[in-house]
């Protein structure tokens, strides 16, 4: 039997600012099917706006439409599907925004964050299980990133969620799906921070405030912050960064800092300029990690003979490199003990109603994590 209830749906990417006013995300009521083989219905409890998500509307990243968005969520399961062993009724679960199969070339050896068949269901818009599933009347609505959590129900794959602790919150639950991943994972695996190394940070939204309390659980002892919002230095400080920089000009000032340069940098702004300024500020030897993801033509520019004679590293961090089976636990687990305050990234919680004017919020970079609270 098929549930109805209320989503938002976006027909058309690129919409003109302010999106208050333009509206491009229309709360419909859509449906679904019950779960089939491997799947999960989910009832979402609190689902969090990323830049990612921005990145659907503006037209930066191009997906199939229409679409409902939203990745990063946390629900409560209200039914199975056949084959589903991993999570029952009534279980808390996070949402994962890539369908690790376990069977691809990239799962098998042991990079599940690279997952073939999950980043190919990704792309065109449905489960990994197949689908699209969600629909409008008769009219096929795609599915983002496995989820579409910016509804009051998603169904899911069994392998796109994580069983959570019953006592832990919904609205800071929902952030451990991607900006904790991708925050605190690209600290730990992707630069690999070790013990009294020193890190920057550009941009300070939630992965990067999440990075920063990765970089601190990885022990390093100079963390600077950087981002264009002054406003932004007092979190920063109080989540671990030892200094912060602001406005134009960060590379010099970073190097004003730390002369040699910094053992590792990373770059969560989402720009290509401001990830050269990270590469600027790494040492000889340096690692430097983006999460970030431009409009698609975008390239950056770095001497190929530097590169080389400074024995840079350059990487991309996916997921932060996470296994989230593993890790999610695991990060819930420092937050409960105090070392992983994932709460203090929480700006607001608003009413699905209030998606668009989120939206502008968001893309003013005037706040951290909004949260629709269901």
């Amino acid at each position: 039997m098929s549930i109805s209830f209320r989503a938002a749906v976006l027909r058309t990417a690129g919409s003109p600012r302010p999106y208050a006013r333009s509206r491009p995300l229309a709360i419909e009521t859509v449906s679904l099917p019950a779960p089939g083989a491997g799947e999960v219905l989910v009832r979402i409890k609190a689902a969090s706006l990323c830049h990612s998500d921005l990145s659907v509307v503006n037209g930066d990243r191009r997906w199939p439409l229409p679409i409902v968005p939203g990745h990063e969520a946390a629900g409560v399961v209200t039914e199975i599907g056949p084959e589903v062993a991993s999570v029952a009724p009534g279980d808390r679960v996070a949402l994962i925004f890539l369908t690790q199969c376990g069977r691809c070339a990239r799962c098998v050896e042991g990079q599940p964050h690279l997952c073939e068949r999950g980043t190919q269901a990704n792309r065109e818009g449905r489960l990994i299980s197949g689908g699209p599933h969600l629909r409008a009347g008769a009219e096929a609505i795609h599915h983002h990133m496995g989820l579409s959590a910016f509804a009051e129900h998603a169904l899911v794959s069994e392998a796109s969620l994580v069983k959570i602790p019953h006592d832990l919150g919904f609205v800071e639950a929902s952030l451990f799906g991607c900006a904790v991943m991708c925050g605190a994972g690209s600290a730990l695996y992707s630069a690999a921070i070790r013990p009294g190394e020193s890190v920057v940070v550009f941009g300070l939204g939630g992965v990067g405030l999440a990075a920063i309390l990765g970089a601190r659980s990885a022990g390093a002892t100079r963390i600077i912050a950087v981002d264009s919002n002054p406003e932004k230095r007092p979190l920063a400080l109080a989540l671990g960064a030892s200094d912060f920089v602001a406005g134009d000009g960060a590379a010099a000032a970073v190097r004003a800092l730390v002369p040699q340069g910094v053992d590792a940098a990373l770059d969560a702004t989402g720009t290509v300029e401001a990830f050269e300024q990270a590469l600027d500020c790494t040492r000889r030897g340096g690692r430097t990690v983006s999460t970030s993801l431009p409009e698609a033509s975008r390239a950056f520019r770095f001497p190929l003979s530097r590169l080389v004679a400074e024995a840079r590293a350059i990487r991309g961090s996916y997921i932060g490199s996470c296994v989230p089976s593993r890790d999610i636990p695991a990060f819930v687990g420092l937050y409960r003990q105090g070392r992983l305050p994932v709460d203090k990234l929480v700006s607001r919680t608003i009413g699905l109603e209030d998606i668009n004017e989120a939206m502008d919020a968001l893309a003013d970079a005037s706040v951290i994590r909004q949260v629709i609270a269901f």
